[in-house]
């Protein structure tokens, strides 16, 4: 009986996936945990193995293919014994997901404009009676475009702009429009809607909507701008975010820290590191960074204060037992947050040779899900840009997130005296369902405290 290989789900949260690479080929026999393709996901790309024997009789959707949908057949495997064309006549017969194969060219304008309104969402029927076009061939209740200056002189003539055919780019109405309908005693407005009887109730102002792909190209003329397809990657960002910001309460917390200290022993403790060989020499087997330092500090400021280190659910408060710290890397496209888990209770010699792991693999696509995904708090470091502070986004499901700005020398008063010290401005953004103002201070202190005593870090 035909085997059927469909699109896996590599994470809880993966609808579709692209298929990057087949790695066998129609003939080819596999067996349980042979590595057959590579899947690209939006943070990326994995290896899909095999979990049946038998014989490659047909590869439903080709290599390169983007948008398939999970459980979508993929390809179509012959049982021993069985005729693999007679296989692959019966089984390639099911509809692959629907998708596009990437083509070589960056699409022209008008394609891409064909595809945006193809991928939004159907709107409501209309009514059956149709409404009569304007005077300026625009469909009735259609937005007009006109600049600021020609709605000032038509409102003051008391003309009515969307009655105009506009002059301007894209049929924009312009100050030559109007004063040519004021000149010729037409485009007069709108008698204005009969006043609701007393004591009606008034009618909600209907919600802003953002302006329509449609929209936004209209107002730029044509040649002017290339248009880059979304990758899965940017479209799970935006979706995050939005996420993120409507329905998580933000607020935000700022601290200064003084980073002498921990400078100082940053310094002594990788001029200590052992010597280790490796393939291309030898090297220190640990090299330290500031943004190591501060991933411990904050999951050691997490167990301290215990209940920051939590996530909200509509039920219940997630108490968390360990700190697993994930760390906002840049990569082509995008971000992701690498996860280092426990890292309350490593080593910074191990945090830093796990994270430059983890960063290595992020930017090469090849993190499995269990390595970003989940976590109990993160922290974003643009310190090195030399940004001073900023606030950042939770990241759900986590209540906090750490912004870290870079160190930089400040004068700053010590009994009565100026004095000068590398000073480091740090912004929790904190979710207020799960953690208070005062949790947060105090969260943030326990993290200042260790920054600025960081031999705490090392016991």
């Amino acid at each position: 009986m035909p085997i059927n290989i469909t699109m896996p789900a590599l994470s809880p949260t993966m609808e579709e996936g692209n298929l990057s690479k087949w790695l066998v080929k129609e003939g080819d026999k596999v067996s349980p945990g042979d590595v057959i393709a590579e899947i690209e996901t939006d943070k990326a790309t994995m290896e899909v193995e095999a979990v049946d024997e038998g014989t490659v009789a047909k590869l439903v959707v080709p290599a390169g293919t983007e948008g398939v949908k999970v459980n979508a057949l993929i390809a179509v495997l012959a049982a021993e014994g069985e005729d693999t064309g007679a296989v692959a006549k019966s089984g390639g017969s099911a509809a692959p997901a629907k998708a596009e194969a990437p083509k070589a060219e960056a699409p022209k304008a008008e394609a891409a404009k064909a595809e945006v309104a193809k991928s939004e969402p159907a709107a409501a029927p209309a009514p059956k009676a149709e409404a009569a076009p304007a005077a300026n061939g625009h469909a009735s209740g259609e937005r007009t475009f006109a600049s600021p200056l020609a709605r000032r002189i038509a409102k003051d003539a008391g003309v009515d702009v969307s009655a105009m055919k506009g002059s301007g780019p894209h049929g924009r109405v312009v100050k030559a429009d109007v004063e040519a309908a004021i000149a010729g005693g037409g485009a007069k407005a709108a008698p204005a809607t009969k006043a609701a009887p007393a004591g009606a109730p008034a009618a909600a102002a209907p919600a802003p909507k953002a302006m329509s792909d449609e929209q936004v190209l209209k107002l730029f003329a044509e040649g002017s701008y290339e248009l880059v397809p979304h990758d899965n990657m940017r479209k799970t960002i935006a979706r995050r975010l939005i996420e993120a910001k409507t329905t998580i309460p933000h607020f935000y917390l700022t601290l200064d820290c003084e980073l002498d200290t921990l400078l100082a022993l940053r310094t002594q403790l990788n001029a200590a590191a052992p010597v280790k060989k490796t393939e291309k020499g030898e090297a220190p087997a640990y090299k330290l960074s500031v943004n190591d330092m501060v991933i411990k500090a904050m999951a050691m400021a997490l167990m301290a204060v215990p209940d920051a280190n939590a996530s909200w659910t509509d039920s219940a408060m997630v108490k968390h037992k360990h700190a697993d710290v994930g760390v906002a890397v840049s990569i082509p496209g995008g971000l992701i947050t690498p996860i280092i888990r426990h890292a309350d209770e490593k080593t910074l010699s191990v945090i830093s040779n796990e994270m430059k792991d983890l960063a290595s693999r992020a930017r090469s696509r090849k993190l499995k899900p269990e390595e970003y995904q989940g976590g109990t708090t993160a922290v974003s470091n643009l310190g090195m840009f030399g940004i001073k502070d900023f606030a950042a986004v939770i990241n759900p499901p986590h209540a906090t997130i750490l912004a870290v700005g870079a160190g930089e020398q400040r004068a700053v008063v010590k009994n009565g005296e100026i004095k000068v010290a590398t000073v480091m401005s740090v912004t929790l953004s904190t979710d207020h369902r799960a953690v208070d103002g005062a949790l947060g201070a105090e969260l943030l202190v326990a993290f200042k405290r260790l920054v600025e005593n960081p031999m705490g870090m090392l016991v």
